[in-house]
This record gives structure tokens, sequence and C-alpha cells, in this order.
């Protein structure tokens, strides 16, 4: 499972920060790719809130069904897939000291094996630097807006 880690800090207010991310409605605002993150169930917010997920990387649509496997308000909150491509990302806040916040997230995923597996792979790799600054930049601005 291939893993990616970046830090990032923003002028806003770890509750601010976190509330945002948290919110499903917002994620295809400033997430590189994701066209679609829609609630399956009830439950839309918090432990165990399922979404269904479609992301554009190039010509292909990605589809995943993703679960809130860990949130502690105002701390983190962690997506895991539960079909789709496997992934799982962690997003922790923290304040800064000037009153901000700093955001650490980790992105893990792994790819199917074979020719559809390398496939996709041409396909994903080329962008993930790219597409997690490109996140990071969109983030932080709608933060600070």
């Amino acid at each position: 499972m291939a893993l990616i880690e970046h830090t990032a800090v923003s002028d806003c207010t770890r509750t601010h920060a976190f509330g945002y991310v948290d919110d499903y409605r917002t994620i295809p605002k400033w997430m590189f790719g994701v066209r679609s993150f829609e609630p399956v169930g009830d439950v839309s917010h918090g432990l165990g809130a399922t979404f269904a997920a479609a992301m554009q990387i190039g010509p292909k649509t990605l589809r995943s069904t993703l679960r809130v496997t860990e949130w502690i308000e105002n701390e983190s909150l962690t997506l895991s897939s539960i079909d789709g491509i496997s992934t799982t990302s962690t997003w922790a806040f923290s304040d800064t000291d000037d009153g901000g916040t700093r955001l650490d997230v980790k992105f893990a995923y792994s790819l199917p094996g074979g020719l559809a597996g390398r496939a996709l792979g041409a396909l994903v790799e080329p962008v993930v630097g790219q597409a997690i600054r490109q996140t990071e930049s969109t983030l932080r601005k709608q933060l600070e807006a």
C-alpha cells in the first residue's frame, strides 16, 4: 500500500477547519478530482457515516464507497474504503501557536494487481503529487475565505 503524508497550516481556527472538512457537501469543492460525494443511508456525519464517491482521473471515473472509521470531533477523522479502490485517509487537526490550525493528512492506497492494476496505476500515480498540492491549496483558500 502506498502512503502519502502531507502537512498544511491555515490561519483559521481548528473548529472551523474540522467542521469544513467534516461536511461531506464541501468535499467536491476542494478535493482534487472528486466529482460527487454523497451519503449512503441516513447517517451523514461522524463515526459510521458512509459515502458513495466518484473521482475523475484523466478519462477514468473511479467509484468507491467510504466509511468514517475514526472520528474525534475537532481532532481527527479517518475515511476507509469498503468498496472500490482500497484507500484510507486520516485528517488530524491541531492548534498552532498563533491561533491557526495545522492539518496533517495521511493518504494510503493500493491498486489491484494484474493488467487492470497496472493500467490504473499508469493513470493514478503520475497525478498523486499534483492532486495533493492542489487539494491542500484549494482547501486552505476556502478555509481562509
